[in-house]
C-alpha cells in the first residue's frame, strides 16, 4: 500500500481511538472519577468553570474535518500533510494517554504526556505554517483552524496540569501566594497571545485564550485577586485580536489600492 495512504488512513484511526478513549475516560469512568471531579480535587486557581471545557466539542469537531480532509485523495500529496500527519498521530497517543495518568493519579506522568502533546502539536502548527504561509481557503478551515483552537486549549491545560501537579506534591511555591503564582502565570500565558500576535496573527488561537481566562474568571469569583486578573488578561488578549483584525483588513486593502 501506497505510503502516503498508510498515512492517510493512520491519521483518520488515530483520532478515532482517540475520542473513543476519551468518552469512554469519563462515560465509564476510569478509575470510578470523571476528569471534572479529579480537577475539582486540588486546590488550585488555575482552572476555568465547568462550561469552558465544552471547547473539546468544537476541537473534535475541527479534528474530524481535518481526518476527512487529508483523507482526501486530492490532499495525498499534499507536502504539509505529509510533514504533520504523523505528529498528528503523537499528539492523539499523548492525549490518550494523558487521560489514564489522570484518572488513575499518575500525576507526574500526565504532566509528561501533557508536555509530550503540547509539543508535538507546536511542532504541527509549525510545520503547516499557521499565519505564515500562503494555502486554500479549504486548508485554511479544514486543517488550520483546528490545529490553531486545539493548541490554544492545551496552552491553557498545559499550565492548568503542571500547578495540579505542583499542588499535589505540596510545593510551597517559594513563600509565594497560590493567588500570585496564578496571576504570573496568566501574565506568561498573555505574553505568548502578544507574541502569537504579532508573528502569527492567530485570531483563533486568541479566542480560545480569551474563552479560557474568562472562565477562570467566573469559576474563581470568590478569589476577587484572581478573577480580576483573569478578566485583565480577557481583555488584553480581546485588544490584541481586534488589532490583529484591523491589521488583516489593512492588508486585504492593499492589493486594491495598488490597482486602484
Amino acid at each position: 500500500m501506497n505510503k502516503d495512504i498508510i498515512r492517510q488512513v493512520s491519521v483518520l484511526v488515530a483520532l478515532i481511538v482517540m475520542i473513543a478513549v476519551n468518552i469512554l475516560s469519563n462515560a465509564l469512568p476510569f478509575n470510578g472519577l470523571t476528569a471534572g471531579e479529579i480537577s475539582d480535587s486540588f486546590d488550585v486557581y488555575f482552572v476555568p468553570a465547568g462550561y469552558v471545557f465544552s471547547i473539546w466539542s468544537l476541537i473534535y469537531l475541527g479534528l474530524i474535518a481535518y481526518a476527512i480532509f487529508q483523507l482526501l485523495p486530492s490532499q495525498r500529496e499534499n507536502p504539509r500533510l505529509r510533514r504533520t500527519g504523523w505528529w498528528f498521530m503523537l499528539s492523539s497517543a499523548a492525549n490518550s494517554i494523558w487521560l489514564v495518568f489522570w484518572h488513575y493519579g499518575y500525576f507526574a506522568l500526565s504532566v509528561v504526556a501533557m508536555l509530550t502533546l503540547l509539543i508535538s502539536l507546536i511542532i504541527i502548527y509549525w510545520r503547516l505554517g499557521v499565519g505564515q504561509q500562503s494555502v486554500s481557503q479549504a486548508e485554511r478551515w479544514l486543517v488550520h483552524l483546528p490545529f490553531s483552537v486545539y493548541l490554544g486549549w492545551i496552552t491553557v491545560a498545559t499550565i492548568a496540569n503542571i500547578t495540579a501537579f505542583l499542588d499535589y506534591v505540596n510545593w510551597n511555591g517559594f513563600g509565594i501566594a497560590p493567588e500570585i503564582w496564578t496571576i504570573i502565570m496568566l501574565v506568561v500565558a498573555t505574553a505568548v497571545a502578544g507574541l502569537m500576535a504579532y508573528f502569527r496573527q492567530d485570531i483563533a488561537y486568541l479566542l480560545v485564550l480569551v474563552w479560557a481566562f474568562v472562565g477562570i474568571g467566573v469559576e474563581q469569583a470568590d478569589t476577587p485577586l484572581v478573577a480580576n486578573a483573569a478578566y485583565l488578561a480577557a481583555g488584553i488578549v480581546a485588544i490584541f485580536v481586534i488589532l490583529v483584525i484591523v491589521q488583516k483588513l489593512r492588508q486585504a486593502r492593499q492589493p486594491t489600492l495598488a490597482t486602484s
